[in-house]
């Protein structure tokens, strides 16, 4: 018995080397439990919230350990900001306590994930010599700070309401779906679902169904396939591949993030869906985009927007004049470079895409593109694509010499005459990359057909769909679960 209450301690306790994930058989349970106790509480709101924000606390704790408390304090300034601010007309007080919950958020994340940063930096221009601090990297710190950031600033707006109660605001920031890894959600969407009795009908279960099953294919039977089998082998040492075995790793490595990042989204807001709460849609098919504004439109839309609200517009926008246009062009995107990763290639892959949309407003070239024919369209998205596709080699490399290794082999040794070689050494991965991408250019009413069979079917048919689904993932799980790649973002 001793023996059996260990186990379970050691089971329930956070366990650094083994944090609490999606796709781990301890999520299957931890969700089953949550849903089933959710619904006993189905009409009685007060239980149902204190219970599901001590279940996403719990799951905060298994994914970061103490630093759950990190959540808790976070959402306690920016709740006390949020009634000051609204409660005074005062414009000194209203900007003291706006100023507080930004440096009290943006402090906790600046600490968090630049302060090694900073201290590299001045060690290499030669300005010092310390030494790196030992910080752990809280996980999701960069999307529930965003989160809660932008509540006191709608309500300093005047856009929204402060919260009232304490425990549903901490819900809102710490609810467990969407926590790790967004969506971004507003407050001004989500807080008016608290205070109403959800009603999910048959339709939607199976969207939320369709939404987690296609999440868990995508992240497990593609995503990691591909990262494991071959993504990661070139990345590691690019010079003892060809040319093509380097550009097919970068397209890999392409299609890799977009089903991890929004494998892990599908299934966040399909199972808050199953809880009663409705997420918003946070990818669109981002590489049918044909210019790179509308692929901003269509990748990481929570983030984007976020950016774009309150960074891009707050700065001016297109309302000062071209030249200010592009520089708060610019600005936004090195900043939302910097946000993804605390290194001088991430503010270089921001910078990229910063001059790549300047370029675009310059030359009208959304507005031309989309006049033009179907040739000049599908032009349109292999261009954007290899643009997205160049900057995440920055992205993904370890350093900027790898990268520029992996570039020269492209150019200097690419020797085509290796690609059927290729194909016959990596069969599969080959086949999970074009199954990836084929399935990425599905028409949409092919996809919302499938959402529709399985709203409309039986419950039997939608277990023995979801077994099927399963299976094929335990066939691809690998011996060690692999983290989201936004994960310690």
């Amino acid at each position: 018995m001793e023996n059996i209450l260990s186990n379970l301690w050691n089971l329930l306790k956070y366990n650094p080397v083994e944090p609490l994930l999606f796709n781990s058989g301890f999520f299957l349970f931890f969700f089953l439990f949550v849903t089933v106790f959710a619904y006993f509480f189905v009409n009685h709101q007060r239980a149902k919230l204190i219970f599901l924000t001590l279940a996403s606390l719990y799951f905060y704790y298994k994914s970061s350990g103490v630093y759950f408390l990190l959540i808790i304090l976070s959402s306690l300034i920016d709740y006390i900001a949020g009634r000051e601010i609204h409660k005074t007309d005062v414009k000194f007080k209203r900007r003291l306590f706006l100023i507080i919950s930004l440096v009290m958020n943006l402090g906790i994340l600046g600490y968090f994930k630049y302060t090694n940063f900073f201290i590299d930096t001045i060690n290499s221009l030669h300005l010092g010599h310390f030494n790196l601090l030992d910080i752990f990297l809280p996980v999701g710190v960069s999307f529930f700070t965003f989160q809660s950031m932008s509540y006191t600033i709608d309500i300093y707006r005047r856009q929204l309401e402060p919260e009232e109660k304490f425990l549903d605001f901490l819900f809102f920031v710490s609810f467990f779906p969407q926590l790790v890894a967004g969506p971004i959600v507003r407050a001004s969407h989500f807080l008016k679902q608290i205070h109403e009795y959800p009603v999910i009908n048959k339709k939607e279960i199976g969207y939320a169904l369709f939404l987690i099953m296609a999440g868990l294919l995508k992240k497990t039977v593609i995503a990691d396939f591909l990262s494991i089998n071959f993504v990661d082998r070139v990345f590691e040492w690019p010079t003892r591949f060809t040319g093509v075995e380097n550009l097919m790793a970068i397209y890999s490595y392409v299609l890799q993030i977009y089903c991890d990042f929004s494998g892990y989204s599908d299934m966040a807001i399909g199972l808050a869906l199953l809880l009663g709460f409705r997420l918003p849609v946070n990818f669109n098919a981002p590489y049918r985009s044909v210019t790179i504004t509308e692929f901003w439109r269509r990748w990481h839309i929570s983030l984007s927007s976020w950016l774009r609200d309150y960074l891009y517009i707050p700065l001016g926008g297109n309302r000062k004049g071209k030249g200010r246009t592009y520089f708060n062009l610019m600005a936004t995107m090195v900043l939302g470079g910097l946000w993804h990763g605390a290194s001088w290639r991430f503010v270089f892959w921001g910078t990229i895409h910063g001059v790549a949309l300047a370029i675009e407003r310059l030359l009208r070239y959304p507005k031309w593109i989309n006049e033009k024919s179907w040739g000049v369209k599908i032009f349109g998205v292999i261009l954007t694509f290899h643009i997205w596709a160049f900057s995440m080699i920055f992205f993904r490399a370890q350093s900027y010499k790898i990268a520029f290794d992996m570039i020269h082999q492209i150019t200097h040794f690419f020797h085509a005459e290796v690609f059927p070689q290729f194909v016959t050494g990596y069969p599969m991965v080959v086949a999970i990359f074009l199954i990836g991408m084929i399935t990425h250019f599905t028409p949409v009413k092919w996809e919302e057909k499938m959402k529709s069979f399985l709203g409309s079917s039986p419950v039997i048919v939608q277990s023995l769909i979801l077994a099927i689904v399963i299976f094929i993932v335990v066939q691809f799980k690998t011996s060690n679960i692999q983290p989201f790649i936004y994960f310690q973002f």
